[in-house]
């Protein structure tokens, strides 16, 4: 997997064997997601198939939930593979709450190396630090 340099900031993207995974960074609200927008439409045109990672955002809101229905409609309409990683409890409710599930089809990440206990159980998440100023539903 190599690192691939983008313009901005709050995305990393990476690719390997056709697959190009973006992770999102900070609060994806209406300025985040216009500053990452015009990266994310480079990707929803190159990608093979394209996973955008959530796990790493503070926040989302209904700006940051538009883009990334574009990019879903974007992806899918081309005949590519999309998938929404995604395991925090707010985002997902706020997909549930907004029936988008079936558009955005978020999942849980896949379990990995770093997930696994000695034993070969899976570790639970860490839990994430409230923001301050952010009430948590």
């Amino acid at each position: 997997m190599h690192l691939i340099r983008r313009r901005e900031p709050h995305l990393a993207v990476r690719s390997s064997g056709g697959l190009t995974t973006v992770e999102l960074y900070g609060e994806l609200d209406l300025v985040l997601a216009q500053r990452v927008r015009p990266e994310l439409d480079d990707l929803t045109r190159e990608a093979a198939a394209l996973t955008v990672d959530l796990r790493p955002l503070d926040f989302c809101d209904a700006s940051g939930l538009g883009l990334l229905v574009r990019c879903a409609q974007r992806v899918q309409g081309r005949g590519a593979a999309w998938r929404l990683v995604c395991d925090q409890p707010m985002i997902l409710r706020l997909i549930r709450l907004t029936a988008l599930d079936d558009l955005l089809r978020p999942e849980p990440p896949a379990p990995g190396p770093e997930d696994r206990a000695p034993t070969g159980t899976i570790r639970p998440p860490a839990p994430r630090a409230g923001r301050p100023g952010r009430l948590r539903v």
